[in-house]
């Protein structure tokens, strides 16, 4: 039976910075039901054409939403419990499925669970949950952390009760109407973790999507040893910006030859932008460029998602510093009304590209295969994988050159962007795009 995932274009949504929340939890902080205004943009979703919400943390936090505090409540600083139940059901009722962020590699320096650990000293079972080394009488023990920062305290995946605990958060929500995972920063966590809490996971719920962060390394052995089913296509995002702006599709054609070798284990989550890096309208440095990256995200193999704000054209750099991430998670306005009229032809654009691949669904697990490479233009030829017994095959050029570019190949007609088709020679504009079948 085809899963939903086949399907699926995510809406990603970090909803502290979206919804305006405040930087920092305080401790008597009051339920403000932020939630139910994620309700109203909704329908800018699925006219967009995506198909799901890919949530950053929900979940009640000190911060960020990543020094997470309690797993099992919502975060005050967005709502409570009804609050998402309504957002669950407004989204269920409009086709858009719900994917949460999942934060089970470390916990906030507050958790209470950390908390009792150092409370109770060396040698109790408490501090087993995490890594502790004590130093001396009356000293506090040192941990370790995510990646240096001290706020984020590493757990102990070796613990049994560590596993029982992700397992038990990870049902509790899909029981709840969540229809699948995000797992944050999943290449700390050893895999054979993973292998050992997704069984139990999927007997309950076989149809949840599961996708583990994965930045560098290889990512068809980590799913294959963690048993999840997607990675996030980090080597493809960084080609896909990195090409355009050195001119030299090479890097980019190499990079589809690799994202192609994946699909033998895999369906990689694919992205031109998320609440992790700089934004694409601010990373591609010749904006005639931007329309190109949204090209390769929605005619190659892959689940795609689409980060808030990039539909209309938002800029945001990303900086190594405290507070570095507010640029590109900024509050978003009222109404999709209230949205800047200089983004409406990104967002036309988006909606194009978008209803594009919604239409050849086959696309999802398709194969690229290159048809002309120079520095400045790349012709490729993507078709439908034998395996899912549909026949599907679309034209793509890429043109970044200031001239004209002409390539050969077979095609009927051009169905988006720019390009004149004659005797098997396809001419597209300088600096142009267009696709083809």
């Amino acid at each position: 039976m085809m899963s939903w995932t086949e399907h699926a274009i995510f809406w990603h949504v970090y909803p502290l910075g979206f919804l305006g929340a405040e930087p920092v939890l305080d401790p008597g902080q009051e339920v403000t039901h932020r939630l139910p205004h994620l309700v109203d943009w909704l329908d800018h979703a699925v006219e967009l054409g995506t198909s799901g919400l890919l949530l950053g943390p929900i979940f009640t936090a000190r911060s960020h939403g990543y020094d997470t505090l309690d797993h099992f409540t919502i975060d005050p600083r967005l709502g409570d419990r009804a609050d998402f139940d309504l957002l669950v059901e407004e989204a269920h009722a409009r086709g858009l499925r719900i994917v949460l962020d999942g934060v089970f590699n470390h916990v906030g320096r507050d958790h209470p669970a950390f908390r009792r650990a150092v409370d109770a000293g060396p040698g109790a079972p408490a501090g087993d949950l995490f890594h502790l080394t004590w130093t001396g009488p009356g000293e506090p023990p040192g941990y370790r952390t995510f990646e240096g920062h001290q706020g984020l305290v590493a757990l102990n995946h070796d613990d049994d009760r560590v596993a029982a605990l992700v397992t038990d958060v990870m049902r509790h929500w899909l029981a709840a109407g969540a229809d699948g995972w995000r797992l944050d920063a999943a290449y700390a966590v050893p895999a054979q973790f993973w292998a050992r809490v997704l069984p139990a996971v999927r007997a309950g719920f076989p149809d949840a999507y599961v996708v583990g962060e994965v930045i560098h390394g290889d990512y068809a052995g980590f799913v294959t040893a963690s048993g999840v089913d997607a990675v996030t296509q980090y080597e493809l995002w960084k080609a896909v910006w990195s090409a355009l702006n050195d001119r030299n599709l090479y890097e980019l054609d190499h990079a589809l030859g690799r994202h192609g070798t994946m699909l033998d284990t895999f369906v990689p989550q694919t992205f031109v932008g998320n609440h992790d890096v700089t934004r694409l309208a601010t990373r591609i440095t010749d904006p005639r460029h931007l329309p190109h990256a949204l090209v390769v995200l929605l005619t190659v193999a892959g689940t795609p998602s689409v980060y808030y704000g990039d539909e209309v054209g938002l800029t945001g750099l990303k900086e190594e510093r405290l507070g570095g991430d507010d640029a590109i998670r900024p509050a978003f306005p009222d109404t999709p009304a209230d949205l800047p009229p200089a983004g409406v032809p990104v967002l036309d654009l988006h909606r194009e590209l978008i209803a594009l691949r919604r239409r050849h669904p086959w696309l999802h697990r398709a194969r690229t295969r290159t048809l002309e490479l120079r520095n400045e233009v790349l012709a490729y030829e993507t078709t439908t994988s034998v395996s899912t017994g549909a026949a599907g095959r679309l034209v793509v050029v890429l043109n970044l050159a200031d001239a004209a570019a002409e390539v050969t190949a077979q095609v009927a007609g051009v169905v988006a962007g720019t390009a004149e088709v004659h005797d098997g020679r396809i001419r597209v504009p300088g600096h142009g795009w267009a696709v083809l079948e």
